[in-house]
């Protein structure tokens, strides 16, 4: 059985070790070196203060994915704009899953004051993320060229944004 339900204090091993697979296995992420548990903390904490939400994918009791919003950059300004993350354990992609999650993630987004979604994509060659944000109403917003290096070759990202319902 699958369900969405916000992130547990006891859920942040399986959302570490998640993020961990794809900072060093793959481009998804910029990070190269896997954030520790009290990382994790901390920033789930600074979500859920901020009254954003932080999701779960949980199929069987096991957390399958997750999904948050945060503040898309740091500056005052730039508080009615989000951000949203999407990672999926490797044994639970295909399934739909990144799907329901961005749903219900834009759903409770909007019931913030916040008014855009934006999705920073690496495009690594692998349409999925952009094609699944495609799917929401996501429309490209602009390309940074060859900003980020990573396992030795230099990697655009994509700016897709939405307008968020409300």
């Amino acid at each position: 059985m699958t369900k969405m339900r916000a992130l547990s204090e006891t859920d942040l091993p399986a959302v570490a070790a998640i993020y961990a697979h794809y900072v060093v296995t793959s481009l998804a992420t910029f990070d190269e070196t896997p954030p520790g548990l009290d990382t994790w903390r901390a920033k789930a904490d600074g979500i859920l203060r901020a009254g954003l939400p932080f999701l779960v994918a949980e199929v069987d009791g096991e957390v399958a994915g997750y999904a948050y919003v945060s503040q898309y950059r740091p500056k005052p300004a730039y508080r009615h704009t989000l951000e949203d993350s999407i990672y999926l354990s490797p044994a639970f992609t295909g399934r739909g899953l990144g799907r329901l999650l961005l749903g219900e993630l834009i759903a409770k987004a909007a019931e913030t004051p916040a008014r855009r979604l934006i999705a920073v994509i690496a495009d690594s060659g692998d349409p999925a993320s952009a094609r699944l944000h495609r799917g929401y109403g996501f429309e490209e917003a602009g390309r940074l060229r060859g900003v980020g290096f990573k396992h030795g070759r230099w990697i655009d990202t994509l700016l897709l944004q939405r307008d968020l319902p409300g």
